[in-house]
């Protein structure tokens, strides 16, 4: 890796758990020259605006975040498991984040607004790819008779990250890991009980 590749790496790193923290809005240039010990010079010879900024990290907290769920979806091998895996890498992240902050995703849809549109509709990407993830483990359990046949994978997909996400945002305003808990454990009954074949 180039140095100049190898220091927009490092930005990005040290911006991620501020604007995931912060916010977009609450997040400024000066928090990352801080943390980067760079100047505001520095900062802008590798992103053109606060703006590409805040883009690029989003892109590179979900990178991090994704690579986190794959690492545990691949030794599973049937799809209900995949699911328990995909909740459990989700659970662990309240006390042990990739990326301080907790979830990206769920911290950039809440803030992200008409303020900011190009976030907005990053945010809108990565949700939909999420869920086209989670509907792609399900159908391919349906194909191989490990979930039900009339399971509609789509509305179960909705159901796991509302559920989850859900759970996260109140865990997260209360300080309480409780309610992440008992939505993992009501998904975990819902598989059990009404996904497996």
């Amino acid at each position: 890796m180039k140095k100049g590749e190898t220091t927009k790496l490092d930005i990005l790193q040290q911006a991620a758990p501020i604007f995931n923290q912060q916010g977009y809005a609450g997040a400024s240039i000066a928090n990352v020259m801080a943390a980067t010990g760079l100047q505001k010079g520095g900062i802008y010879n590798h992103f053109e605006s606060k703006e590409q900024l805040a883009l690029e990290t989003f892109s590179y907290s979900v990178r991090l975040v994704r690579q986190h769920y794959a690492e545990a979806l691949q030794d599973q091998t049937s799809a209900p498991d995949q699911l328990l895996a995909f909740m459990a890498v989700f659970q662990q992240f309240f006390h042990d984040s990739p990326i301080p902050g907790g979830c990206p995703l769920l911290n950039t849809a809440i803030e992200s607004d008409d303020a900011f549109p190009a976030l907005r509709e990053q945010a809108s990407r990565e949700m939909k790819q999420w869920h086209s993830w989670i509907v792609r483990i399900i159908r391919g359990g349906i194909n191989r008779s490990e979930i039900r046949s009339s399971i509609d994978a789509k509305a179960t997909a909705t159901l796991l990250i509302a559920c989850l996400e859900g759970g996260l945002m109140l865990s997260k305003l209360h300080n309480d890991p409780i309610y992440l808990q008992q939505a993992i454990a009501h998904l975990q009954a819902y598989i059990a009980s009404a996904l497996r074949a």
